[in-house]
């Protein structure tokens, strides 16, 4: 069986929002996502990092691209570095291997969004493809800081 997953977190990888804050978060990506329902198979997990971790988009995941020579970078290397990181990454700073140039890990090109957070808020198998910007504005005012979405299908 097969998974949609929506990822709803902060645009600051490093940021965590006060409980309260989150509370408000949690319960309007809920509503949001129709998690309420009582016949739903929504299921929405809460997740607070010591590190910031990759928030991906599994198999939406097409291309990871270097910001500075615009190559495709190896998937392979992501992979093993992820991998390698699954408990976060204690710095997001790194060295692509195609041209060598030092970058953050959040810089680089993903064609299938990618992020990382120190908080997400994840929504199982939610009713709605994604938020609308009106609603990931709603979110956001809720959580006190500017969020983005990832759509992942595992």
């Amino acid at each position: 069986m097969s998974d949609d997953v929506l990822s709803v977190i902060p645009a600051d990888p490093h940021w965590q929002p006060e409980h309260p804050a989150a509370e408000r978060a949690v319960a309007l990506v809920t509503a949001l996502t129709g998690g309420l329902g009582v016949d739903t198979d929504v299921e929405i997990d809460v997740d607070w990092y010591d590190d910031p971790t990759v928030v991906d988009s599994a198999q939406n995941l097409e291309r990871v691209g270097c910001p500075s020579c615009r190559a495709t970078i190896d998937r392979a290397w992501w992979e093993d570095l992820v991998e390698a990181h699954e408990d976060g990454f204690p710095t997001l700073d790194v060295t692509v291997p195609c041209c060598g140039a030092a970058t953050t890990l959040d810089r680089l090109d993903y064609d299938g969004p990618c992020g990382f957070a120190r908080f997400e808020i994840t929504v199982w198998n939610p009713e709605t493809d994604a938020l609308s910007e009106e609603q990931l504005a709603s979110v956001a005012q809720a959580l006190g800081h500017p969020v983005r979405q990832i759509r992942a299908h595992l």
